[in-house]
């Protein structure tokens, strides 16, 4: 039997997802794993493959936190949501962002929700090795209450499709809804919990009651899955750290007290902002209540995000790509926005995209930083992102992309 190739990255100038980069590093990589790291040269064993990076940064491979696999210019047709088109031309253009999100350097995802199980059908599909694709967690349908935000158009109401919706009223609904999402492959139930945050509906508005909130994720942890909740105010920030939600998207509302609450119970935040940052730029100011509200909750953001990440906070990456106006592709650019307009330092806005997406994943002993006994998911890159984040959101600068010691793309992804 043959010995399994090393690969051993040279010259490399290291972010371990964690500290400051470290020039002149060493990195071998044997098989799916991180064997060894140096900060200096080392010593190759016969017949390793030495990667001379040159000064280029080498680092962890990012995660994508909040990513929608099917949304393409959602919101421009007005149709049932998750109808807006077959579901096969869904899972194509989920195939597309999938590969799409990978080559530009994010080798896990968290699904953020999706309609007709097309999320576990692309794990699937990542795992057999039909298509490329990033460690993939795949969402359900959005799990809310008859007349919430997503189910307010009446002209459809008795269509029986469910399209991105699971309607649920009252506990026992909620546990098998949960449940029914679950057999059908969801490894994290997306809630919508309120309005806000971009939506139509008033983020004040809480659309579930406690009671069926804490049934759907106590059903979701007994069979080992995770919950994330859309939500835009304070009491439903508390009411769902009270019931033990594991990711809180936007979290709109925030104070001091949210923020103490969620750091103590190690809770991950998606602020997903670039989305309503990027719209509220295209819709040119305000004038109308719509683009004042979204004024507001950029304006709060800007406020509260540089606490919480001062406070230790685990944000993470990811946007809701895909919606009108906000295309897949600027993943980069969600990162340099958290720098140079909320004013997040680049070391720790890396560390959101990589270590505590891994934590998020449940998946920090084996991702997020390198180190040695970890995953060989790694990303080179020309240039430090550490000291212009932008260079993450040109594709020219990301030389080449390695998901479990197998390169995705760049110039050695033909070697064995």
């Amino acid at each position: 039997m043959s010995e399994v190739a090393r690969f051993v990255f040279t010259n490399a100038n290291l972010l371990d997802g964690d500290g400051p980069a470290r020039p002149g590093s060493t990195v071998t990589v044997a098989g799916d794993r991180i064997v060894s790291v140096h900060a200096a040269p080392a010593e190759p064993d016969p017949g390793d493959r030495m990667l001379d990076l040159g000064g280029r940064t080498l680092m962890p491979g990012m995660v994508s936190c909040h990513f929608h696999a099917t949304y393409h210019q959602l919101g421009a047709k007005p149709a049932p949501f998750g109808l807006e088109e077959p579901p096969a031309l869904q899972a194509v253009r989920a195939v597309r962002n999938l590969e799409g999100v990978l080559r530009a350097g994010f080798t896990s995802a968290v699904s953020a929700g999706a309609p007709f199980a097309i999320d576990p059908a692309m794990r699937r599909a990542i795992a057999e090795g039909a298509v490329a694709g990033p460690r993939f967690v795949p969402g359900s349908r959005d799990v809310s209450t008859t007349g919430h935000v997503n189910d307010s158009a009446p002209w459809y109401w008795e269509l029986g499709a469910r399209g991105a919706l699971r309607i649920c009223d009252g506990p026992d609904e909620f546990r098998r809804g949960v449940r029914a999402e679950i057999r059908e492959g969801a490894r994290i139930i997306k809630m919508f919990v309120t309005g806000g945050h971009g939506t139509v509906g008033p983020p004040e508005r809480t659309e579930m009651s406690r009671a069926e909130m804490s049934a759907a994720i106590e059903a979701a942890h007994e069979r080992g899955a995770m919950v994330r909740g859309h939500i835009a105010n304070r009491e439903a920030i508390a009411m769902a750290l009270d019931c033990g939600i594991d990711v809180i998207d936007h979290g709109d509302g925030m104070d001091d007290e949210c923020i103490a609450r969620i750091v103590e119970a190690r809770t991950a935040v998606a602020p997903s902002m670039f989305f309503p940052y990027r719209l509220w730029q295209s819709l040119g100011g305000g004038g109308l209540g719509f683009t004042e509200s979204l004024k507001a909750d950029l304006d709060a953001a800007l406020a509260w995000l540089p606490r919480a990440n001062e406070a230790g906070m685990r944000l993470v990456v990811g946007d809701d790509y895909g919606a009108v106006g906000f295309p897949h592709g600027i993943y980069g650019e969600e990162l340099a926005f958290y720098v140079n307009v909320v004013g997040i330092p680049p070391l720790d806005v890396l560390r959101w995209a990589t270590r505590h997406g891994a934590e998020l994943m449940g998946r920090g002993d084996e991702l997020g930083t390198v180190a040695p006994g970890k995953l060989a998911d790694l990303l080179v890159v020309d240039g430090d992102p550490s000291v212009d984040i932008e260079v993450l959101a040109d594709p020219a600068r990301l030389v080449a992309v390695m998901k479990g010691g197998r390169f995705e793309t760049g110039p050695w992804s033909g070697a064995d």
